[in-house]
Parts: structure tokens; C-alpha cells; sequence
């Protein structure tokens, strides 16, 4: 499974790339190999407001239907457009051309909330277990 260092995480399995006062979010390669073929995404329009650690969109794949949750509050500030008409990137290019939103951060301090990448790691071996 890859989990990027340069990444921070959720335990909700999302992953936050930081870039200034912004934040590109996607779901982890651990939540697309869950989730299996990814066939539809649902993300917000640009300037809805989403707050940390409750839902925003969703990913429906053949299996089922999961919602994905913000992992900093703030304006949706861009969407990634391909997923609309190329959703199963979402599980060939997670980490890449697979980012659902990017969110224009409100409080920077929630970032302290998030994972390292070895913290996930360790989540995602111990989730793996009870499967």
C-alpha cells in the first residue's frame, strides 16, 4: 500500500497535500483498494463551506456508497473536473490526478490534528487485521 511521506491523513482515509493557505484532499490508496472500482464522485461546488471531520462529498464504487470527509474546514477553493467523467481515477492515480477538492484553509491550526504518514500507517496495518 502507498502512503507518501510528504502526506498528511485522516483516520476517515483521506490525504491532505499542504500548499500555502490551501489544501489538495483525496481519498487514500488504502480507501480505493476498500472501496474496489470506483464508478461515480461526488464533490462540492467551489465555494461551499465544509468543516473538519464531517462529510463533504461521496464515492460510489460496485461495492457501495462512502462518504468523504474534510479534514480542515474551510472554502472549497477548485474541484478536480475529471473526476465528473473519469471517476475510476480516483483508484489508478489516488495520490496524483485522482484529488477531489481544494480547500482554502480557515484555521490553520486544525492541521495539528492530522497523521503523519507512519501514525496511518500503522492505523491502516491494525484496520487490515480486523478485516
Amino acid at each position: 500500500m502507498n502512503v507518501p511521506e510528504d502526506l498528511k491523513y485522516t483516520k476517515e482515509h483521506e490525504w491532505v497535500r499542504l500548499e500555502g493557505s490551501r489544501a489538495v484532499v483525496g481519498i487514500t490508496d488504502f480507501a480505493q483498494d476498500a472501496l474496489g472500482d470506483v464508478v461515480y464522485a461526488d464533490v462540492p461546488e467551489v465555494g461551499t463551506q465544509v468543516k473538519a471531520g464531517e462529510p463533504f462529498g461521496e464515492v460510489e464504487s460496485t461495492k457501495s456508497v462512502s462518504d468523504v470527509y474534510a479534514p480542515l474546514s474551510g472554502s472549497v477553493a477548485d474541484r478536480n473536473p475529471r473526476l465528473a467523467e473519469s471517476p475510476e481515477i480516483l483508484n489508478s492515480d489516488p495520490y496524483g490526478d485522482g484529488w477531489m477538492v481544494v480547500i482554502e484553509l480557515s484555521d490553520q491550526a486544525e492541521v495539528g490534528a492530522l497523521l503523519e504518514a507512519a501514525a496511518y500507517r500503522e492505523l491502516t496495518e491494525s484496520e487490515g487485521s480486523e478485516a
